[in-house]
């Protein structure tokens, strides 16, 4: 089992003990709004939305693909277009 597999089940067993230890009614204030609601929701909401955030920024960004590069905007590149798009007079100059 690879290393971070198992800090994934640590971290959710203990995140599920803290949750369901605090399953007492508390007051919180939303916006000017006062709202009874058990630690139990409001944790597990709370965890809820930071994980989905860390998936959301931990996650690679799109990469540019070659096929994709417009050429034309960066001629001080050292990037080469793809095979198939030298026109005959760089053919027939590189020939």
């Amino acid at each position: 089992m690879r290393i971070s597999t198992i800090l994934i089940i640590v971290v959710t067993v203990l995140l599920t003990i803290v949750i369901m230890q605090n399953t007492d009614q508390v007051k919180f204030t939303i916006l000017f709004t006062d709202v009874f609601m058990p630690k139990v929701v409001m944790l597990t909401l709370f965890s809820v939305v930071a994980f989905i955030l860390g998936i959301l920024v931990g996650r690679p960004r799109k990469v540019k693909r070659i096929a994709d590069y417009d050429y034309d905007k960066d001629e001080g590149s050292d990037i080469r277009p793809p095979a198939g798009t030298l026109s005959d007079e760089d053919r027939d100059y590189i020939s």
